[in-house]
């Protein structure tokens, strides 16, 4: 009478299925597109909170928001892309809301963010360079090493 071993504990596991190429593109763009409404939401928020005073004195809590908010952003488009590349359309995206808010006047004849609001024009220079430099540093990082 042998002994054998069951099945279940053989050497070999079974193979892992390797992700359709389908399901990775989709992942990629969901991903992306994600980051970009992040952007949008998190540009609307800094836009908010510039004039937030308390007893009449600016507290500028848009630029730490916008610092945070961007560097979330960057890595989540970074990892869910795969790509250095996806930092490029939530930075344009937020830049481009930054601009149309301090170019625009509203039917009242107002700006979003006037030229004596120091919160906001710090929050858009900070938030700006947040991307910039989350960019150098993924310039700067080798790219990974792939098996084939």
């Amino acid at each position: 009478m042998t002994l054998e071993a069951p099945a279940s504990a053989s050497a070999d596991p079974a193979p892992r299925a390797e992700p359709s190429r389908a399901l990775e593109t989709t992942i990629r763009t969901a991903g992306l597109v994600i980051a970009m409404l992040a952007t949008v939401l998190s540009a609307v928020l800094e836009l908010v909170l510039t004039p937030l005073r308390i007893g009449g004195v600016p507290i500028g809590v848009a630029v730490p928001a916008a610092v945070v908010g961007n560097l979330a952003i960057c890595w989540f488009a970074v990892t869910t892309v795969g790509r250095r590349w996806a930092v490029g359309p939530p930075w344009a995206v937020w830049t481009l809301i930054m601009f149309a808010a301090a170019g625009l006047r509203t039917p009242e004849g107002d700006y979003l963010i006037s030229g004596d609001n120091w919160v906001a024009l710090v929050m858009i220079l900070v938030g700006s360079l947040t991307f910039a430099v989350y960019t150098y540093r993924l310039i700067l990082k080798p790219p990974p090493v792939t098996k084939q």
